[in-house]
């Protein structure tokens, strides 16, 4: 006889697509290792030499555009501006993430700095914002870096002329190439990173150096050039002053800071003692490292490009627009290296894309699916990285793969996260009462407000596309938390000896009763009314024990918590204390561990909530407390699927 399988053919299909899409979610947020990452008991770390390379496939390739976009922001002072930007990164930048480092020695950022100082809502919603600014980093990183990857391939004189004309269809295709990769997995990061710069950087040295010999045998060129300078002020100190103003517009030489601490978990080391030491001190050099080599590359670029380049290369549709050291290669040394450093280029820009995808897939793990404020697949990392690479089509779209008009988004999203990096450094050194180190933190935090302030100015468009990520991330922030409401929201439960002792004794004797008490003077007098009221009113029988719960509201804004449930002896009754960020959720969780513990269901007693049901809901989403009884059914009746396993609720 057959049988016949009365299942849909369907269903395997969109079961196996299941599995596949959440592959490696996590229970908990606390535990995302990111997409580069074995969990920490697994992962030895590499040397910092090679992390380097891993943050610098994104603050090493702006090369391939930064020149371009200072000489069409400061015109022929921008080896003046670039001075001025080395500087800022040199004596501000560096020193402030360096102590961000230090702070943050699991790869948390300047953002979970200021979480702490943050507490409640307030500290949420600042985090969101920044989540936003930070989205706005690393989301134009990656549609800029392709977009300019692009450029490079179509000014190549080999390319096929089919493509030529397609800036955004090609420019889609290398975005859906990098979602693509993340989808299959992305475990190989460093060994690619560290090939791509190092033949990255090698290509530009010989470009640079080259450049370099043909400025000091035109004396005429430097000659020329440096009286376009002057013809931009009266005097020397009239040209410094220009440049501080238009320096904030090539704040794109600052990017890869926040991404250099965000890849800290990377870095040789452990989680205790002198190991974390080891991976401290690791991150510091990289980050040194990584801003002195930049550093000289932007100097010596930014001079070469401004003397030997004739000025109307530079703008839309001049062979250096977007790449001007591409435009060196070609000039002087032959297509063939220059179509060598072509392909390096759009090799390191595409790898750029996935270190920004890499930032994107450690930070909303790391805060969203913790405050409750995102879907559990958002712990997942395929689903994000499709979510990641739509709204990079988007953006892609809306900005029609145009690399200088993306320029102001990206450098608003930077500037940002490093002048909230300098606030939280400043904050930090207050609480040590570090005073030297407070005030000049407090004057770099000063010099990036004035930088960041300048480029939303100049190029408000950056503050319009940030608007838009943080508004998106805000709504859909709140309806999931709204949605996650009815969730247990306890990372576990745990019993001190007491506490345990009075279970025990009552479920020994076949039945339990936990009284929800709504702390207040906690006198004598209250819980003998409540015991009273009880027995009598929800007619607990006389004989069986019975022990109160209490709990406490310590901050209603956080979602999960751990909860320590503690015994007392209060007034000759025994009563259970705890404190969480929401009641009714955890009186739920309390009675399923207590049912766990005792093999014994408990019976929960409560009293109807007081006052209008809908305020009491709002109250409840918002403060942690309001409709208790109703709301501790629901999270029980949603947690436990058969009802003959569920502990009893009443009210009355």
């Amino acid at each position: 006889m057959n049988v016949v399988s009365t299942q849909s053919p369907a269903r395997p299909l969109r079961d196996s697509a299941r599995s596949w899409l959440l592959d490696g979610l996590t229970d908990r947020a606390a535990h995302q290792p990111g997409p580069h990452r074995k969990p920490h008991r697994e992962h030895a770390g590499h040397p910092w030499w090679k992390v380097v390379c891993l943050t610098g496939v994104d603050y090493f390739s702006t090369l391939g555009y930064q020149p371009a976009i200072a000489f069409l922001a400061a015109g022929v002072i921008s080896p003046v501006a670039t001075l001025v930007l080395v500087l800022v990164t040199l004596f501000g930048a560096l020193p402030v993430y360096r102590r961000v480092a230090r702070e943050s020695p699991h790869g948390e950022g300047s953002i979970a700095m200021l979480e702490k100082v943050l507490p409640w809502w307030g500290g949420k919603l600042f985090v969101l914002v920044l989540l936003g600014f930070a989205a706005t980093d690393f989301l134009i990183t990656m549609t800029l870096s392709a977009a300019d990857a692009t450029k490079h391939a179509l000014e190549n004189p080999y390319v096929p002329q089919f493509l030529e004309g397609h800036q955004l269809g090609v420019t889609l295709v290398l975005l859906a190439l990098l979602g693509a990769v993340f989808l299959r997995g992305f475990s190989e990061a460093i060994g690619v990173a560290v090939v791509l710069v190092v033949v990255f950087l090698g290509l530009n040295l010989v470009v640079v150096l080259d450049a370099v010999v043909h400025v000091i045998g035109q004396p005429v060129s430097v000659h020329r050039w440096w009286e376009a300078v002057l013809a931009q002020g009266s005097s020397p100190f009239a040209v410094v002053g220009a440049a501080l103003i238009v320096f904030p517009q090539l704040a794109l030489g600052l990017s890869g800071f926040e991404t250099g601490v965000l890849v800290m978990p990377q870095v040789e080391g452990g989680s205790r003692g002198q190991a974390l030491l080891q991976r401290i001190a690791g991150t510091r050099r990289l980050l040194t490292v990584a801003a002195l080599t930049m550093s000289a590359f932007l100097l010596a670029s930014s001079f070469a490009t401004s003397v030997l380049i004739p000025a109307h290369e530079f703008q839309p549709g001049g062979g250096a627009n977007g790449r001007a050291l591409a435009y060196l290669a070609h000039e002087y040394l032959g297509n063939g290296f220059g179509t060598a450093y072509d392909v390096s280029t759009i090799a390191i820009l595409w790898f750029a894309g996935a270190s920004a995808m890499a930032g994107l897939l450690n930070l909303v793990p790391r805060y969203l699916p913790r405050y409750g404020m995102a879907p559990q697949w958002a712990r997942s990392v395929r689903p994000l990285v499709i979510l990641f690479t739509l709204v990079a089509f988007l953006v892609t779209w809306i900005f029609d793969a145009d690399v200088d008009a993306q320029g102001g988004a990206y450098a608003t999203g930077v500037l940002v996260l490093i002048t909230s990096a300098t606030v939280a450094v400043t904050l930090s050194a207050h609480r040590h009462g570090q005073k030297g180190a407070r005030a000049f933190f407090a004057v770099v935090t000063v010099v990036f407000l004035y930088t960041t302030v300048a480029n939303v100015v100049e190029r408000p468009e950056g503050v319009k596309i940030a608007a838009c990520f943080i508004a998106a991330i805000i709504t859909v922030s709140l309806v999931s938390r709204a949605l996650r409401a009815f969730e247990l929201r306890a990372d576990g439960v745990e019993f001190d000896e007491t506490a345990q002792r009075f279970l025990d004794e009552a479920a020994s004797r076949g039945a339990l009763n936990i009284i929800a008490n709504e702390p207040d003077a906690r006198d004598a007098a209250e819980y003998a009314e409540k015991w009273y009221d009880e027995r009598r009113d929800q007619h607990i029988p006389s004989d069986e024990p019975a022990v109160f719960l209490e709990v406490t509201v310590a901050d209603a804004s956080d979602f999960e918590t751990k909860l320590r449930v503690c015994g007392e002896e209060r007034f000759g009754h025994r009563v259970l204390t705890v404190r969480s960020a929401a009641v009714a959720n955890s009186v739920a969780a309390v009675a399923l561990a207590v049912r766990d513990r005792t093999g014994v269901l408990p019976d929960v007693w409560f009293e109807w909530s007081e006052g209008n049901p809908l305020a009491n809901i709002v109250r409840f989403l918002f403060l942690g407390v309001g409709e208790v009884a109703p709301v501790t059914r629901e999270v029980v009746r949603r947690a436990v699927p058969d009802p003959a396993q569920r502990p009893r609720v009443h009210a009355g």
